[in-house]
Order: structure tokens, then C-alpha cells, then sequence
């Protein structure tokens, strides 16, 4: 990938806002009633704190979280996706500070719209949705209510449509999904019609917002902010979205290769209510069938698919994902980010060692200094600066973060790399001279043998991968963003799969991800991030790094069918003796190969406990003329000392453990 500048189609706004929030306190009093049209900059001004010349620097906790305004709506999606003969309302509960509205003025919303509030919880400690007797909303998971609220926001949790307290049935991403998060926003800004109850009650009227919303979301959520930007609804100022989903066949999906034992049928089953489980058999139907387990592209995936409408987002996007996510891949944040880019839209980027982890359990008073700001920007209006910060916060090791201008940083180009024969079978070479006419190695593809186990013997010759390493480095080696390796493979079988791994050679501590907290430990001491209740509680437990010593990092990885070589959608059975070419999408990363370690690239078969094993087990042959590696690399090809002959056995090198079992979301983790 290619350096995306720093550019935005929508510059103007934040001039604009800055221009508001400065001629906030001359104004105050003249602000309309509630049901009147208000500037969205206007809002919660009272909130903040003096910034000197330059205006109000950030919103304050000046409300009441105890007093709050608690309450539910049933919003009107305008689809009938359960075919009972009426549309679908969606549940929305609401929590807000009262004190506004007692005077008039209208608050902007924080949103996070979820399958999740009843089936499996969010966050570290698997919260739910709490109610009272007479149905009103008590908790709310995570500490966006208890730290927003005071500060002049109004939180909104979404059950999507199927799930929860909702009419309709969860479609996985589909125009359910997206549409019944996108009628909420619409409400917000008086577009769209809600009520006092699940059927009947009366009209209800946002008349207490300002319509300016930001959605946020780790996973599901997450992907759902995705989804409804790429509508281009109007008042959707900012998404946040972590660890999120940018197309639904790349979560199931490797070019053809399955990743789980399932599709969007089992996630739908896992995340629906009970009586959305009696009617909505004709959408579970269409799931299975819209979602062949071959792996070929269908109309379902095409309705899935969000970057191809990334031209119609108007909000920026605060993208947070695990370098090591291994559920919902990196692939999905680089194709999204590098689409936002060549869109023009506003962004900004953290990338942690972790697994599929929250930021709030590894960075967590960074994060809330971080969102509030980004928040306050985006939806108050406060010129404080943020966009105007490096765009990129990187986590190095453990704890230990760098920062960049721009993402990925300046300098940064695709480079090819090229593998070649070494003394040793399946030992070879990394650099940037191709190999000879005729050259091969050969490998049988092994489903019980995964990453971990090629990495600890990529020095030694094994049947069930093939190995090229370059020599030590003479300097730091960064590679930053998405890369490709194409693979010429002639298999013996009818079926095979590949697996193409980027392996850093050398010792490092790193985040356990593989381990059960994917990079976190959790301790029992409690830290508190704005204000509780009796039944809602702002304190959470504190979260440590699971540190784990190694001597490899396996850092980005891709897979594919090599069935779907004609890259059309298409998976066919391969002909024994025939020759295919295919390339491996590698998922995003930004690792730096250290000085005196070595770069490896591994191409094999079944990565175990990742990928789904083909019908038979073939034995292949690379072709490495026409093998390759196009990596970000920044400041160009490696410098390496010679590569080490490997004339004999090598120990095995220590790495984490081996990726266990992956099942879709959720019951893959407790955390949400």
C-alpha cells in the first residue's frame, strides 16, 4: 500500500465549529426551546470548562448521573423483516442528563447499537441490559453512560432488530442489521417515527436531541457503525469502531476458505431473542443458503460489504483494532482504512498488540482521556485540537506506544520480496533476487500442524511447510499496512489450501494473545470512570499485560483456497498436475523487525485452529520464480548480512501457543 496522505474532503467543519464554540458563552442565552432547530455546537455548552482566547477546551461532569433522565423507545424501522404483516421497532433505551432539557437545550447522543445486550454482554466483565419493574432501563454496560452523561451527552443502546426487547430478526450485517441502527439516527434528527411501546403507545419525539450522534462499538457493534456510515445518513458525526468488520465474507472467509465451523446462520441463532428464534426461521433459510460453506461469493455478501460505499460516509472514524486479532482480522481494518483514505474522510487509528481486546482493558486512562477529547471535537464542537494530532498511535511492546503523522507512516511502499531454494529442502532464502528457472519446494499439507508449529521449525526441514528467512538485518526493518504474497502451486489433489505467515525471527516480549484474556490479564481491583448508581456501577476491574518472552512473532498472516484461483467468486476442483497462481491477502499490520533479527515468510497449508481444512490432503509444489511477497515496507528493502547456511537440524524456537479452536462471534470470548 502507498502512503495515504493526510486529506479531508470536509475541512471546512472544523473551522466552522471552532467559530461556534468560540461565540459559545456570548450566546447562551439566546439558544431556541426544545423542539426548535439547534446548532449542534451550541449543545452542552454550559458543560464545559474555559479554554482560555481560544474558547471551552473540554465538556465537565456538572450534571446529575443519579438525577438522569432514564428511559425506552420503540423505533420504527419502516421494515417488516419477520413478515408478521407490520414493521419492525426496535428497542432504544436511553439514558440522559435532565438538566438541559429543564432549560431548554438540546444535548448531542454517544450510541452503540448491539445484538449483545441480553445473549452475552459487553465489555471484560460480560455486562448486560438491566431493567426495573416497571421496564425502565438501570444499567447500562460499559462506562459510556456513567462518564458522558454528567458531561452533557446522552447515551443510546440499540437492540438491533431480532434481539433483545426487538421486533424483527437479526440478518448478520444484512439491511436488518443496518437499517433498523441507521432508523435510530434518523429519529434522533426527526426523520423517523418511535414510540411508548413494542406495538401501539404513543409518538414519541427526540426533541431533547440535537441530532448530532456518534456510534461506538467493539466486534458486532463496531461493524454496525461501519454499516450505517456507509449509508451516509445525515447527523452521524463520528464512528468508533474497535475490533470491527468491514466485510462479512472476509470474517467467515479466506478467498474461499473457510474460517469457522459455521456461518452467519449460527451467529444469527446465538445472538437472537427467544421469540425472534420461533419467527424467523425464513431468515435463518436465507442465511444458509445465501452462504455456502464452498466458500463462492453470493448476493448475501455483496449486501455485506461496506467498503464499496465508503464514498457516501460523511462522519470520521476512529478505528481501533488488535494487531493479533485472530476473530475479526486486521484484514477488515486495513481494506476499511485504506478505502476511508483514498475517500478523503477524516481519521484517526490505535493498533495494539492485543487480540480481540477493548481499549479500555489495555490503555484505559488513555482511552477515555482520548475518546472524551475526540468526542467533545466531533460532536461538541470543541476546537481542542485532536484532529490536528498524529493521526496513528502504535503499540511497540507491552505498554510501550509510538506515534505517526500519518498512517502508514511517510515513506512506506510496496516492496517485493522473493523466496529461494536453500542448501537444506524447505530452508530457503528471503530477499530480493528471484529464483532460478525450475526452482521448487515442495510441502504436504499437514491440518494438525499450525503457525506456530512452521515458525519453531522454520530452520530445520519439515514436511508440512516451506521456509525462507533472510540473514540478520543490519537496521530496524518496519513494515506498516496490508501486503500480498502470490503463490504459484501445482497440488497433487483435488482441493488445497494455503497459508502464507510473516514470522520476526529474534527474541522480544510480547502480548500473549493466544492465551485466553488475548493479551490481558484480569486483576480483582477496581478503578471508576465517572459516576454510579445503586444499580449502575462506574467502577471496573483493572486489567494488566499477559506478557509472554518468545523467540519468533508471527505478525501477519493470509489465507486462501487455491480452488478460487480464477478470482471470480468461484471455487472449482483443481486438477492434479496443473499448475495454479493465486494471491494471499495479508492482514494489516505495523511491526518492526528488530536489528540482528531475521524476517521469515512461511507458505503452507492448514494453519490449524484458524482455518478450515480442505476435502483432501495434498501434497503441493511452489513454483518460487513465480512466488512472491509484495510487503509495506518503510525505507524499502531490508539490508541483511548473508543468510546462514542450515546444513543441520536446528532446536525449536519458543513462540506463543499454538491459536486454539476459532467459533464466530460471540462464543468465542466472554468480553464481548
Amino acid at each position: 500500500m502507498l502512503l495515504q496522505t493526510r486529506r479531508s474532503r470536509i475541512p471546512w467543519t472544523t473551522l466552522v465549529l471552532s467559530a461556534v464554540t468560540a461565540l459559545v458563552a456570548a450566546v447562551i442565552s439566546l439558544l431556541p426551546p426544545l423542539g426548535a432547530p439547534a446548532a449542534h455546537a451550541a449543545s452542552a455548552a454550559q458543560s464545559r470548562s474555559d479554554g482560555g482566547p481560544g474558547g471551552p477546551s473540554e465538556s465537565r461532569p456538572v450534571y446529575s448521573y443519579e438525577n438522569a433522565i432514564r428511559e425506552s423507545v420503540w423505533v420504527d424501522t419502516t421494515i417488516d423483516g419477520d413478515a408478521d404483516g407490520r414493521t419492525d421497532r426496535v428497542a432504544v433505551d436511553i439514558v440522559r442528563p435532565r438538566e438541559p432539557a429543564a432549560q431548554g437545550r438540546r444535548v448531542p447522543v454517544i450510541m452503540d447499537a448491539s445484538p449483545y445486550y441480553s445473549c452475552c454482554g459487553r465489555g471484560n466483565e460480560s455486562q448486560t441490559k438491566t431493567y426495573d419493574a416497571a421496564g425502565n432501563p438501570v444499567q447500562f454496560p460499559l462506562f459510556y453512560d456513567n462518564y458522558f452523561v454528567p458531561r452533557g451527552y446522552a447515551t443510546v443502546l440499540v437492540d438491533l432488530a431480532g434481539t433483545n426487547r426487538s421486533d424483527g430478526c437479526v440478518d448478520v450485517g444484512g439491511r436488518s442489521d443496518i437499517l433498523s441502527a441507521k432508523a435510530v439516527v434518523d429519529w434522533l434528527n426527526g426523520r423517523a417515527a418511535a414510540y411508548s411501546a413494542r406495538t401501539g403507545g404513543e409518538r414519541i419525539k427526540a426533541s431533547w436531541s440535537n441530532g448530532a450522534t456518534g456510534m461506538i462499538g467493539k466486534s458486532y457493534d463496531g461493524t454496525i457503525a461501519n454499516g450505517v456510515a456507509a449509508t451516509g445518513v445525515k447527523g452521524l458525526k463520528t464512528i468508533v469502531p474497535i475490533g470491527a468488520i468491514s466485510s462479512w465474507y472476509d470474517y467467515y472467509f479466506a478467498k474461499g476458505a473457510a474460517l469457522f465451523g459455521s456461518g452467519p446462520d449460527g451467529l444469527s441463532a446465538a445472538v437472537e431473542s427467544d421469540d425472534a428464534h420461533a419467527r424467523c426461521a425464513a431468515v435463518q433459510k436465507r442465511l444458509v443458503e445465501g452462504a455456502p460453506r464452498n466458500g463462492d461469493w453470493t448476493g448475501l455478501w455483496t449486501d455485506r460489504t461496506y467498503v464499496p460505499a465508503v464514498d457516501k460516509v460523511r462522519a470520521s472514524v476512529f478505528a481501533v483494532h488488535g494487531a493479533q486479532d485472530l476473530n475479526v482480522r486486521t484484514k477488515h481494518l486495513g481494506q476499511w482504512w485504506n478505502a476511508l483514505a483514498d475517500a478523503g474522510v477524516e481519521r484517526k487509528i490505535w493498533l495494539s498488540q492485543t487480540g480481540h481486546v477493548d481499549p479500555f482493558d489495555y490503555r484505559r486512562g488513555e482511552w477515555v482521556r482520548t475518546l472524551h477529547r475526540w468526542f467533545d471535537h466531533y460532536l461538541l464542537g470543541v476546537d481542542n485540537g485532536i484532529e490536528r494530532e498524529p493521526m496513528a498511535d502504535v503499540e511497540r511492546a507491552p505498554d510501550q506506544w509510538s506515534t505517526d503523522r500519518v498512517w502508514p507512516p511517510s515513506g512506506t511502499q510496496q516492496t517485493t520480496l522473493r523466496p529461494r531454494g536453500g542448501a537444506t529442502a524447505g530452508v530457503g532464502v528471503l530477499g530480493t533476487e528471484r529464483a532460478g528457472p525450475g526452482a521448487t519446494e515442495t510441502f504436504t499439507d499437514d491440518p494438525a500442524l499450525s503457525e506456530a508449529d512452521w515458525s519453531a521449525a522454520i530452520d530445520t526441514s519439515t514436511p508440512g511447510k516451506a521456509g525462507f528467512t533472510t540473514g540478520p538485518l543490519e537496521k530496524d526493518l518496519r513494515l506498516s499496512g496490508s501486503g500480498t504474497v502470490t503463490v504459484t502451486a501445482t497440488p497433487s489433489t483435488t482441493s488445497a489450501h494455503l497459508s502464507a505467515v510473516l514470522v520476526d525471527l529474534g527474541p522480544a516480549t510480547i502480548r500473549d494473545y493466544t492465551a485466553a484474556g488475548e493479551g490481558i490479564t484480569t486483576l480483582d481491583r477496581r478503578t471508576c470512570w465517572g459516576s454510579s448508581t445503586e444499580g449502575d456501577s462506574a467502577c471496573f476491574k483493572e486489567t494488566a499485560a499477559d506478557k509472554e518472552d518468545v523467540d519468533y512473532t508471527v505478525f501477519s498472516r493470509g489465507w486462501a483456497d487455491l480452488g478460487h484461483s480464477a478470482d471470480d467468486g468461484k471455487g472449482r476442483p483443481l486438477t492434479p498436475g496443473k499448475a495454479y497462481t493465486i494471491t494471499l491477502d495479508l492482514a494489516a499490520t505495523d511491526h518492526v523487525v528488530p536489528a540482528g533479527h531475521r524476517l521469515g515468510l512461511i507458505i503452507a497449508g492448514t494453519d490449524a485452529g484458524l482455518l478450515e481444512p480442505p476435502s483432501t490432503t495434498p501434497r503441493l509444489t511452489l513454483d518460487l520464480p513465480r512466488t512472491s511477497a509484495r510487503l509495506p515496507l518503510v525505507g524499502g528493502a531490508p539490508k541483511a548480512a548473508a543468510a546462514p547456511s542450515r546444513t543441520a537440524a536446528t532446536p525449536p524456537l519458543k513462540g506463543v501457543r499454538a491459536p486454539h479452536h476459532r467459533t464466530p462471534l460471540p462464543s468465542m470470548s466472554t468480553r464481548g
